[in-house]
């Protein structure tokens, strides 16, 4: 996310602290490679004037001139004129009579089905009964997508192919009331340009029942497009919310940045991966931190949360603690590793120079060498994952070929396992005080 845009800014952030003192025409410059880096990534150009315009202003102010460390002074101002950008965040209209209806809208091909998905798999999560609606009677296979996704997450999908969706809907929200449902997210419609037909059924549906939040989803790789589509469906019905999915691209991603600004709407969640789990919701604070590469730790530990199952975390720490961690616990550490998404966006979350270091190494090498050990520790029998030191030069040879790898590799992932083990025998003698050596 942002990935571009990232570089170029610290680039430029570089290159500022390499300098003692600020002269106007130092922050000018700097704002120049600033207002350029905006617009490369398509943030819209209103949006980039105003910003660099209060930036500017503030960088040559007081504030900068007494500071002890202007670089990091001016670093501070554009991440809090960055959050002013992106706007406050605002959290789902779930409040009053159950069940709250949720419209999702937006144009073909923007991810709209998917993130309904994803969308009832959160609020499920978070303790919500949720139904779906398959209100898309008009693309061939999106009743059939809503529902492998349903089945996939565990909520009901309701459809009736007879029923127009107007009617549809006004015959699930019925259905779930009787039935005890808290929440019901509409999947309706898209169409591949703004029409008129269009926006007359979604104003249908919204008399047939009571719309918490019309949510429009937009795909933040078409850019300023993103922008004018907002603005239409925005007149037209009355958006209160938008889903911005595909934010794992890095092309056009600045469009994300202007629509708070331009349209007044609220993003309320980003789609960053094709994984069903792969939904966040929208806070500016983070996301600025992200965009000037300063990472997000929160996010970090929210997703591992979401991926380490508790209970298995706690059985593994005590048996580390005891010495007696082996293979077996390694690969569930490895598997619930990946649970957390492509490691690219697990590093594009590490902070400063670690993410820095992690975004010098090659996610794909990663990623294999990962799988590859997986490989290797699942071609074991149960007695060698449990005691390695069985593993003599026959059962490695053995081990390879079943993993469909060398003995080389499998020597390699014992070895690295090995010093694994002697870093928990060192934390064990030392309490933990020999820790901190590990992130010099």
């Amino acid at each position: 996310m942002f990935e571009n845009l990232s570089g170029r800014l610290n680039d430029i952030f570089q290159q500022l602290r390499r300098r003692g003192k600020l002269s106007a025409a130092d922050v000018d410059a700097m704002m120049r490679e600033v207002r350029l880096a905006l617009l490369e990534a398509d943030v819209n150009y209103g949006v980039v004037k105003d910003f660099t315009n209060r930036v500017r202003e503030r960088a040559i102010g007081a504030e900068v001139s007494k500071a002890l460390n202007p670089a990091q002074q001016v670093i501070k101002i554009v991440q809090e004129e960055l959050i002013t950008t992106l706007g406050l965040p605002e959290k789902l209209q779930l409040a009053g009579p159950r069940p709250r209806v949720l419209m999702l809208v937006g144009l073909q091909g923007s991810g709209k089905t998917t993130a309904a998905a994803k969308l009832a798999r959160r609020l499920r999560s978070d303790g919500e009964r949720v139904m779906l609606v398959a209100a898309d009677p008009y693309r061939p296979a999106a009743i059939k997508q809503l529902q492998t996704l349903g089945e996939r997450i565990g909520v009901e999908v309701f459809t009736d192919p007879n029923l127009k969706p107007p009617e549809l809907a006004a015959r699930a929200f019925d259905k779930a009331e009787k039935g005890g449902y808290t929440v019901v997210i509409i999947d309706t419609a898209g169409r591949s340009q703004l029409d008129q037909p269009l926006m007359d059924e979604l104003q249908a549906i919204a008399k047939k029942v009571s719309i918490a939040d019309t949510l429009l989803v937009v795909d933040a790789m078409v850019g300023q497009e993103a922008l004018h589509i907002a603005e239409g469906f925005r007149d037209a019905v009355k958006i209160s919310g938008l889903i911005m999915t595909k934010m794992d691209g890095d092309a056009r991603g600045g469009a994300a940045i202007s629509v708070r600004s331009v349209t007044g709407v609220p993003i309320k969640f980003l789609s960053t991966g094709e994984g069903i789990e792969a939904i966040e919701a929208y806070d500016p604070s983070r996301l600025a931190s992200r965009i000037l590469g300063m990472g997000d730790m929160i996010g970090l530990i929210e997703k591992a949360e979401a991926a380490f199952d508790q209970k298995t975390q706690q059985d593994q720490a005590e048996r580390l603690m005891k010495g007696q961690f082996n293979l077996e616990d390694f690969v569930k550490q490895l598997k619930q590793l990946r649970k957390m998404g492509p490691l690219q966006q697990v590093m594009d979350m590490l902070p400063g120079d670690l993410g820095a270091a992690a975004k010098n190494v090659s996610t794909e090498d990663a990623e294999r060498q990962l799988k590859r050990t997986e490989a290797i520790i699942n071609s074991m029998t149960v007695a060698e994952r449990r005691n390695p030191d069985l593993l003599n030069a026959s059962r490695r040879r053995r081990i390879a070929a079943g993993s469909g790898t060398d003995v080389q590799d499998v020597n390699r992932m014992i070895k690295q396992f090995r010093e694994t083990q002697k870093l928990v025998k060192t934390l064990q003698k030392t309490g933990g005080k020999g820790l901190p050596r590990l992130f010099r």
